[in-house]
């Protein structure tokens, strides 16, 4: 091969790394978009853990049920909802929450959802 001739074919190839950047760069932002999203829903998933146990505590204890109730809230992710039950032995928290990305107003919210149980201290009741 001649270098006149590989030449040619360098000048040929040379908008191709342009194209298939085009192509891929998309993509790329398609699954990093994808990635933050989980993260966000796994956050908001671990928020709703912390503030069902955060609740489960301090209800077990016999804290009155409002003041439970905002201590979860404010521990829980924007939008939540607290379900708190009390018996004489058991006390249950349930802390649920839609998640949509903010990026993506027309895309289904995810659920999630967390539960803790305590054993109810006696006189708490």
């Amino acid at each position: 091969m001649t270098l006149v001739a590989s030449l040619r074919g360098l000048c040929r190839s040379r908008g191709s790394v342009t194209a298939e950047t085009a192509v891929v760069f998309p993509a790329v932002v398609v699954v990093l978009a994808a990635a933050l999203w989980a993260v966000a829903v796994v956050g908001a998933h671990l928020e709703c853990i912390d503030a069902a146990r955060t609740g489960a505590r301090a209800a077990s204890r016999g804290e009155p049920m409002e003041r439970v109730r905002g201590d979860v809230l404010a521990a829980a992710p924007p939008g939540a909802r607290v379900m708190v039950s009390r018996t004489t032995e058991v006390t249950r928290v349930e802390v649920s929450a839609s998640v949509r990305p903010g990026w993506g107003v027309s895309l289904p919210a995810v659920t999630v959802r967390a539960a803790a149980i305590s054993a109810t201290e006696p006189g708490a009741w």
